[in-house]
């Protein structure tokens, strides 16, 4: 299916315990071009993620309903790094957007990405349907 970059299960051994890590659309490509302490701290977030936990910097990503969709903020250098995942599904976490803030103003994410988020979380609850037929778990 278009728009999937990878699957990812980062258990180390122990698959009982990790969801898997799905990519979507370009969302792998786009965090691999953070500087390396960004994406050492989005991989932790995400490990955190398949684990069950919160990082500390995740929040509920505003606009869409309950805690499904998080975004974690990362400030390195003077610029600010988001991604943006799901964690509605049981068995996997679905890594739906990884960019770097342009705005020099305000906190707000923009409509571009608000709309690429809800088209890639689109693609996602497909996936979770066709792979396990089962509804959100939340």
């Amino acid at each position: 299916m278009p728009g999937i970059s990878q699957f990812w299960n980062n258990s180390g051994g122990d698959a009982q315990r990790l969801k898997l890590i799905v990519w979507v659309g370009s969302s792998l490509e786009d965090l691999r071009r953070f500087p390396v302490p960004v994406r050492q701290a989005m991989g932790f977030a995400l490990f955190q993620a398949q684990s069950g936990g919160k990082h500390i910097h995740a929040k509920p990503l505003r606009g869409f309903k309950g805690a499904g969709v998080v975004e974690v903020v990362e400030d390195f250098d003077g610029n600010a790094y988001r991604t943006i995942y799901t964690v509605r599904f049981a068995e996997a976490v679905y890594v739906l957007h990884a960019f770097q803030k342009r705005s020099s103003h305000g906190i707000r994410t923009s409509k571009r990405d608000m709309d690429l988020v809800e088209a890639r979380l689109s693609i996602a609850r497909a996936l979770h349907r066709r792979k396990s037929g089962r509804e959100d778990v939340s």
